[in-house]
């Protein structure tokens, strides 16, 4: 926290976090303006992070109760980050609310702040930060939760636009988000509107309305734009290969989905909205999580034509019977067509895929976490089985001779 929070105030300064050139500056250079950016997506991860701390701690809080004050501090972390994140009065934070989104703020060397309207994944990401948590973490520990109850009296201006961390939802559960339900469904609105981020192959990166509206930043004689761009970039910062203004990447979508996952546990089926927006056609949480999954198998699967959106053009991919059925994982997808671009082999994320659509093969989240329960006890099992392992290490050593 002290190395990225300069103003101590709960606000991070990530730097370059992975997304290239999705902002109007480059991140790992001193801005032209002087100052600093307050970043929404780097202010997201300590949110993320200060939850994932929270989880760790509440299982061991269940055998070790010396972990519970630990929690307790963690989940005050949380409180102050999201508080600050949002602004306590809603105007000197990184949430917009007239737009209902979230963006960057730059912070002039006077100490001025401006927020640079970039519709972008950046804005997406303080979405993706929350976790739900299940009654019986707070009935074992209930003190912990008397002490964020006397926590948040003394601080009411916490909890006007993040979740209120005690409020019981659907089956019981619990809640940490920097988005209270009315923001949550703003944010999902701009999401899952097709002339914004929902492509018909899964989120992007940048909003479509930069294409027409790129955003432009000026700094006396010197302008800087951020136009949208499907799929390779026309800029040279990061060396050429910085493509974040408008494919999908895989993973921020997998983080979505899994954000989704946690809402839907805690608001259930009476949590619903349009997808997309402006269909008239309501869906809960979990459905529009399955919405933008099929949307991201459908890069692979062949189409009414017999296409794989992934290949493009490429006749050899497409038609030859030597090469159309190997499917290769490309590093990002061109943001209107699904095609595969940079890195061909990339594996290492965008083959996630094959976990969400095996995930949604199953008809409800219930069954989804009943079969992930059943995987994991089993996979314990055959861990604490001795004889079973050393029949396979005997026959793993016969192998290798």
């Amino acid at each position: 926290m002290n190395r990225k929070d300069r103003d101590n105030k709960n606000v991070f300064e990530g730097g370059f976090l992975g997304l290239d050139n999705i902002g109007v500056f480059d991140r790992s250079a001193p801005l032209p303006t002087g100052g600093h950016l307050e970043q929404a997506d780097g202010t997201a991860w300590m949110l993320l992070f200060c939850q994932n701390m929270i989880e760790i701690g509440s299982q061991l809080a269940q055998t070790k109760p010396a972990y519970a004050s630990i929690t307790l501090k963690l989940m005050e972390h949380f409180l102050w980050i999201a508080s600050s994140m949002v602004g306590t009065d809603g105007m000197n934070g990184m949430w917009d609310e007239p737009d209902g989104f979230f963006y960057d703020v730059l912070r002039l060397p006077g100490g001025k702040g401006q927020r640079l309207k970039v519709r972008s994944m950046v804005g997406l990401l303080p979405l993706c930060a929350v976790t739900v948590f299940e009654e019986k973490s707070m009935q074992q520990y209930p003190q912990v939760q008397q002490q964020i109850r006397k926590f948040l009296s003394s601080r009411p201006e916490l909890t006007v636009f993040i979740q209120d961390p005690v409020k019981p939802g659907y089956g019981g559960r619990f809640l940490t988000s920097v988005l209270n339900e009315k923001n949550l469904r703003r944010v999902l609105n701009v999401m899952l509107d097709e002339d914004e981020f929902l492509s018909p192959h899964g989120i992007r990166a940048l909003s479509r309305i930069h294409g027409e509206h790129p955003y432009i930043f000026r700094d006396g004689e010197q302008e800087y734009r951020v136009p949208y761009l499907p799929g390779e970039s026309d800029t040279d910062m990061f060396g050429g290969n910085s493509n974040w203004r408008g494919p999908v990447w895989m993973p921020v979508n997998m983080i979505i989905i899994r954000a989704l996952f946690n809402y839907y546990m805690y608001y259930g089926d009476a949590f619903q909205v349009e997808c997309p927006t402006g269909s008239g056609k309501k869906m809960n949480l979990w459905q529009v999580a399955e919405e933008i999954s099929h949307r991201l198998s459908g890069i692979f699967l062949r189409d009414e034509t017999g296409h794989r959106p992934v290949y493009g053009n490429s006749r050899i991919f497409q038609e030859d019977p030597y090469w159309r059925d190997y499917v290769l994982f490309y590093e990002y997808f061109h943001g209107e067509t699904g095609t595969g671009v940079g890195a061909s082999h990339q594996t290492g994320w965008s083959a996630a895929v094959a976990q969400t659509m095996h995930l949604f093969s199953h008809s409800s989240l219930d069954d989804a976490l009943k079969f992930s329960k059943e995987k994991v006890v089993g996979q314990s099992r055959r861990q604490v089985l001795p004889e079973k392992k050393a029949e396979e290490e005997t026959k793993y050593t016969e192998k290798i001779g």
